[in-house]
């Protein structure tokens, strides 16, 4: 019993031996257990993807709700466990928020384009991602956006998805006759009421520092919504994963090819290049993980995020992207992939939870607070634009205000990426934009004329 006992600890030790050397927990001054703590932390802070995104595709935008939820939980997890293994960066990965909006009500619902055309749409955005990491023409792209358009592309989509929960929750209503949009009368109504109330608890969490407080908020506002009524009460909590049958491999590839769709797999791909790349800058910083000004291994992170998002589409769900609520994880510690692995394996856990992910997930109050509260989160990225400059301010606000006015978030980017290079010749300053700028400003000059 005793050499039992012994070979066992053995095996243990050489297990963590192990898993020391291949993530380099020693040399980034962390452990298994801190990384297991991280790993939980940054998946409490981004598990309202699991609630929001079926509600998006799902609820909104005509697909199954339980296998988007399979398909949202699936791509998170191997997303996260590739840029893991990949990158050992502490980064986690699942669709993105603003992407699944632009799928939804732009594509979808605005464009009348079938979801399993948009899906196709989103792997050939991954296929090129995906390319475009292996060559030095990422290097280029990257060079030639402008930073003030990257950080308006994000406060758009912030303000963008700030509008829908508005107007999902009832609070923004139609006036088609006075002003198109207007302040709900209707303030009293119970589920606007749990809006509102869910809004103030998250903010509540959030002004506390209490990691996961976006999703801590949506969990009270829904036990709220249960006492009095609003929510319907669960069947059960546990039970097997919804069948992912009626999206898997749904993917209309003809359609996807039309010439008048190209636009949105350059709005999937641009999007998700460059919120990616900003992510992994930020959190890598924050991790300490930054050499010489440069990311390691960006290459590898890169790659991961790109075929997530083409598994993330074979199975049923808008683009997988990195997530920046990864800084959570960073903040209690986490330094290596073994966060993302672990992270991966809590998405895979929650698979199982799906009866109450249902009774919750077709709930506007609820998950209206969560939009609001990730819309504001985004803004921030305003403080980066030069406004002193109106050859910097004049683009970065078309691009931003549009989104909203518009619903649509590729008409944002289209228009922000015509009216930069003009804007930048009127100043004198034409030598200051990258010829593949004039390029893309004249493609969507010629895609408002005639498509």
């Amino acid at each position: 019993m005793e050499q039992t006992a012994k070979l066992s600890q053995k095996n243990n030790s050489e297990l963590v031996s192990g898993i020391d050397r291949f993530f380099g927990l020693s040399e980034r001054n962390t452990t298994v257990r801190t990384e297991l703590l991280a790993g939980i932390t940054t998946f409490l802070t981004m598990a309202y993807i699991l609630i929001v995104n079926p509600f998006f595709l799902g609820q909104l935008g005509g697909m199954d709700m339980g296998a988007v939820f399979v398909a949202t939980a699936v791509s998170a997890a191997i997303g996260s466990l590739l840029m893991g293994l990949l990158a050992n960066y502490p980064i986690a990965l699942a669709p993105g928020m603003g992407l699944n909006a632009y799928f939804t009500f732009t594509v979808v619902l605005g464009m009348k384009v079938p979801w399993q055309t948009a899906l196709a749409a989103v792997f050939i955005s991954g296929a090129i991602f995906f390319i475009l990491t292996l060559t030095k023409i990422r290097e280029a792209i990257i060079n030639a956006i402008p930073s003030g358009l990257k950080h308006a592309v994000s406060a758009g989509i912030g303000l963008f998805i700030a509008f829908i929960g508005l107007k999902n929750a009832g609070i923004i209503a139609a006036d088609p006759e006075g002003t198109f949009v207007k302040l709900s009368t209707e303030l009293g109504r119970p589920d606007i009421l749990l809006t509102f109330f869910g809004i103030i608890v998250t903010l509540f969490f959030l002004v506390k520092k209490v990691k996961g407080g976006i999703f801590y908020g949506m969990i009270l506002t829904a036990i709220a919504g249960w006492v009095f009524g609003i929510v319907q009460t669960p069947t059960g909590v546990f039970a097997a994963p919804p069948s992912i049958e009626p999206t898997f491999m749904h993917l209309d590839f003809k359609g996807a090819l039309n010439m008048g769709l190209l636009t949105i797999i350059f709005s999937f791909l641009f999007v998700d290049f460059f919120d990616t790349a900003g992510t992994l800058v930020g959190v890598a910083n924050q991790a300490g993980l930054m050499k010489d000004n440069k990311l390691p291994k960006a290459s590898r992170a890169l790659t991961a995020d790109s075929i997530a998002t083409m598994v993330g589409a074979m199975f049923g769900t808008s683009t997988v992207t990195s997530y920046i609520e990864s800084s959570a994880g960073v903040a209690a510690g986490g330094r290596t992939g073994l966060t993302a692995i672990f992270t991966s394996i809590m998405f895979l856990v929650a698979l199982f939870f799906y009866p109450l992910i249902q009774a919750v997930a077709s709930v506007a109050a609820i998950t209206s607070p969560a939009l609001i509260i990730v819309g504001i989160l985004m803004v921030s990225s305003l403080k980066e634009i030069d406004w002193k400059g109106l050859d910097e301010a004049v683009p970065a606000f078309f691009t931003m205000l549009m989104m909203p006015l518009t619903f649509s978030i590729a008409t944002g980017i289209s228009l922000g990426f015509v009216v930069y290079p003009l804007v930048k010749v009127f100043a004198g300053k034409a030598k200051e934009v990258h010829p593949i700028m004039y390029v893309l400003g004249a493609l969507f000059v010629l895609r408002f004329i005639f498509l």
